[in-house]
């Protein structure tokens, strides 16, 4: 028995899959909402699946977005502070307009359309302390209360500030659509993977999403929880939304046009 075990971890090898060599692309992350405060747009360069170089932005891009119903523009400038473009003039949206976003870069025109739809309703924020379990850990738990009054472009995003930074990692990535059912939140949606403790403050942003930016955000989740084994799918891009209006090089990313509702609370 001993003999096998040792055949058996002798065997064992660490695999480094050969991906494809590709060109860098530019990465379109754009932001535009009724919130002022969180419309921004992030222009960087794609990096190759095994890089772990540090974010490389770009920052002479123009950078605008049009809105449809008025003919109105909408200039960015890069801020170095954030490392993304920012409303020069500090705009927001409004629901049921229509806007685009239009990227310039390098001879490239890329631009990403969508409608601001309707929100839904978020009523408060509930929590309640849970013990520790075989997959979950001890600390409060959070639950969002409303309703979605809506029987179609039901995607929804919720992200999870604690203590003033925002929590992006793969478990952080909380989407739902109608598959959960439109009573999601009037039966109480709780965020089941993000315990608290005593004292956090918890601030809460729903996003209500066009299906395209919806499409992206699985499609970056799934590639988060890729890791590269031998049982896994080779990874991919998720599925951008974004078109090429002039030039010849691809982009990657999304643009995200939707309400938010926000709503805060301390754990006592």
């Amino acid at each position: 028995m001993l003999g096998l075990l040792i055949l058996l971890f002798s065997c064992q090898e660490e695999v480094h899959l050969e991906l494809r060599d590709t060109v860098d692309f530019p990465v379109v992350e754009g932001i535009w909402t009724t919130n002022s405060n969180l419309n921004q747009v992030r222009v960087s360069m794609s990096q190759s699946y095994y890089d772990s170089s540090t974010y490389r932005p770009v920052t002479d891009a123009e950078v605008y977005i049009i809105h449809e119903e008025r003919g109105k523009r909408f200039n960015f400038e890069y801020s170095q502070q954030t490392k993304s473009y920012l409303p020069v003039y500090n705009e927001r949206g409004f629901e049921g307009q229509h806007y685009t976003l239009h990227v310039k870069m390098n001879g490239n025109h890329y631009r990403s359309s969508g409608v601001l739809l309707e929100a839904p309703e978020l009523d408060s924020l509930s929590y309640r302390y849970k013990e520790k379990r075989l997959l979950r850990p001890e600390g409060y738990y959070i639950t969002l209360h409303g309703k979605i009054p809506f029987e179609e472009d039901n995607y929804y995003r919720v992200r999870v500030v604690r203590n003033d930074t925002l929590l992006v990692s793969r478990s952080d990535y909380l989407l739902f659509d109608e598959t959960f059912g439109t009573a999601a939140l009037e039966d109480g949606f709780e965020i089941e993977t993000i315990p608290f403790d005593e004292g956090d403050e918890v601030r809460i942003g729903l996003y209500r999403l066009n299906e395209g930016a919806y499409d992206y955000l699985e499609g970056l989740v799934e590639l988060m929880y890729n890791d590269g084994g031998l049982f896994t799918p080779p990874p991919q891009n998720p599925p951008s939304n974004f078109e090429l209006v002039e030039g010849d090089t691809p982009v990657l990313g999304y643009y995200m046009v939707g309400p938010v509702l926000s709503e805060a609370v301390t754990i006592q």
